[in-house]
C-alpha cells in the first residue's frame, strides 16, 4: 500500500480499479518467458510531478476514461498471476483490472522536491507484492506515478505504456491492434553456456509470496549531472566524447567510489543492463528486452584511473542474456533470483522516453524511476534529466549505511549532488 512516509503529507487515500473495454477471451493466457521469471522478485517505480497548469481542470473521470481501450490494447496488465500444470507461472488474462489510486496530500511540488532524504517512491507509489495464490493482486497501480511488476516487462515497456496512455488522453488513437501479444515461445539455445551467469543471484526460496527477503534497510537517493558537469568531465578524463560515453563515465565514477568506501570488499565484478528498445518491434510491447551483461576489473578498483574503468564498461562487456535463460529455464521457472543487486548493478536509461508522458500539452517538470528488491550490493540508475536540461538524472539504491558516505563522496570529490 502506499506508505506515509512523511507523516501526513498523503491522506484519504481511494482505490479503484479500470479493466478492458472488452473481454479478451476464454482461457487467454500471457506466458512468461525465462528472462520475465528472472526478474519476477523486482518491481518498478515511476514518479511524474506535473505543473498546476498541466493537469488543472482535469478530473478523475477524464484520466480514466481512455484507459478502457488502452487496457484493451494491453491486456495482460490487467490479469492475475497463476501457474501452469507443471507450475511455471503465468499470466491469466481474466480482465482482472489495473488499481487507480486517488489521494490528498498536504505538499505542494516545490516541497516535495526539497526533501532530501524521504522515498519519494514509498509514500507516492502503491506497494503491493505479487503471487500466484494472492488472486486479488493488480499487476499495475496508476497514480501519475506507477507500480509496474517486472516480469511483465522492462523500464522500456513501463514507460511506453503510461507514455500511450497520456497520448489517449490527449485525443490521439491507439496504434496497435489486439494481436499485440503473440504467445511467447521458451527460448531456443544455440549453445550450451558452461559458467553460471554472475549478473544474477539464487535466492532462498519465496513460494507464492513474491518478496525478496532482507537483512539491510535500502535507502533510494536522486543525484543530478548537469550537462556543463558532463562535459567537463568527459573533456577532462576521457577526451572530447560523444554524448553516448556519458553513462560508462557515470559509472564508473559511482564504481570508484563505492570501491573506496568499501574498502576490502570491493566490487570488482559488476552488472551492466543496456536498453535494447531499437531492436523491439511493435508485437514487443511487453518485453523483458534488455541487454544483461557484466564486466571485471583486474586490478584494485578504488585506485584504478575512472577513464580505465569507463572503457571497461563501454567495451569489455559481455552479456549474459543467453546463460541468465538457461540457468532460469533449468527448473521451469520456478527456482527465485535476483538481478538488480546480485552485484553492483548499473542501469542505462538514457534512451527511455521518460519524459513522453504529457498532460494537456505539458511534460512532467521531475520524473524518475527506482527498482524494488535491490540485493545488498546495490543498484544506479541513470536517466535523463528534465526537458531541456541535458544531463542525467541518477537513482541510487544501496543500503542505507553506505548512502549518505557515497553522497559526502561524490559531493566532496566529483561536485555531484
Amino acid at each position: 500500500m502506499v506508505s506515509d512516509g512523511g507523516g501526513s503529507s498523503v491522506y484519504d487515500v481511494r482505490l479503484s480499479s479500470v479493466v478492458p473495454a472488452m473481454v479478451t477471451g476464454e482461457d487467454k493466457v500471457h506466458a512468461l518467458t525465462n528472462m520475465d521469471l528472472a526478474v519476477k522478485l523486482h518491481y518498478l517505480k515511476g514518479v511524474y510531478f506535473f505543473s498546476k497548469e498541466a493537469v488543472d481542470g482535469l478530473t478523475i473521470m477524464a484520466l480514466k476514461n481512455p484507459m478502457f481501450e488502452w487496457l484493451q490494447l494491453y491486456y495482460p496488465t490487467s490479469g492475475r498471476i497463476r501457474r501452469s500444470e507443471s507450475g511455471r507461472p503465468l499470466v491469466k488474462c481474466n480482465d482482472g483490472g489495473v488499481r487507480i489510486v486517488e489521494a490528498q496530500c498536504d505538499k505542494s511540488l516545490d516541497e516535495w522536491l526539497a526533501m532530501e532524504e524521504h522515498d519519494l517512491y514509498n509514500s507516492l507509489t502503491y506497494d503491493q507484492v505479487l503471487g500466484p495464490d494472492l488472486s486479488f493482486c493488480p499487476l499495475v497501480f496508476i497514480q501519475v506515478g506507477l507500480s509496474w511488476a517486472h516480469v511483465l516487462g522492462d523500464f522500456v515497456s513501463a514507460s511506453d505504456f503510461i507514455n500511450m496512455w497520456g497520448g489517449h488522453i490527449a485525443g490521439q488513437a491507439i496504434p496497435l491492434s489486439l494481436d499485440a501479444f503473440p504467445s511467447s515461445p521458451k527460448p531456443k539455445f544455440r549453445h550450451n553456456f558452461s559458467q553460471r551467469p554472475s549478473a544474477l543471484k539464487l535466492t532462498q526460496p519465496v513460494g507464492d509470496h513474491w518478496l525478496l527477503p532482507r537483512s539491510n534497510k535500502m535507502g533510494t537517493h536522486h543525484f543530478h549531472v548537469a550537462l556543463d558537469q558532463l562535459r567537463s568531465l568527459l573533456s577532462a578524463r576521457s577526451g572530447p566524447h560523444a554524448p553516448s560515453q556519458q553513462f560508462p563515465l557515470i559509472s564508473a565514477i559511482l564504481w570508484k567510489t563505492l570501491a573506496k568506501i568499501r574498502g576490502e570488499s570491493e566490487p570488482k565484478i559488476v552488472t551492466v543492463c543496456t536498453d535494447s528498445s531499437g531492436d523491439r518491434r511493435n508485437c514487443e510491447i511487453l518485453k523483458n528486452g534488455m541487454v544483461i551483461s557484466s564486466v571485471e576489473a583486474g586490478a584494485g578498483v578504488a585506485e584504478a584511473d575512472v577513464s580505465d574503468l569507463a572503457s571497461l564498461i563501454a567495451e569489455k562487456t559481455v552479456s549474459e542474456n543467453g546463460a541468465i535463460e538457461e540457468l532460469v529455464g533449468q527448473d521451469d521457472g520456478k527456482s527465485d533470483f535476483i538481478l538488480y543487486g546480485a552485484n553492483l548493478t548499473f542501469v542505462n536509461l538514457e534512451e527511455v522516453k521518460l519524459f513522453g508522458l504529457e498532460m494537456k500539452g505539458h511534460k512532467p517538470i521531475w520524473a524518475s524511476y527506482s527498482v524494488g528488491g535491490v540485493g545488498d550490493e546495490g543498484a544506479f540508475l541513470v536517466l535523463p534529466a528534465r526537458e531541456g536540461d541535458g544531463g542525467r538524472t541518477v537513482t541510487a539504491m544501496l543500503p542505507e549505511n553506505e548512502l549518505a558516505w557515497l553522497r559526502r563522496e561524490l559531493r566532496d570529490q566529483w561536485g555531484i549532488a
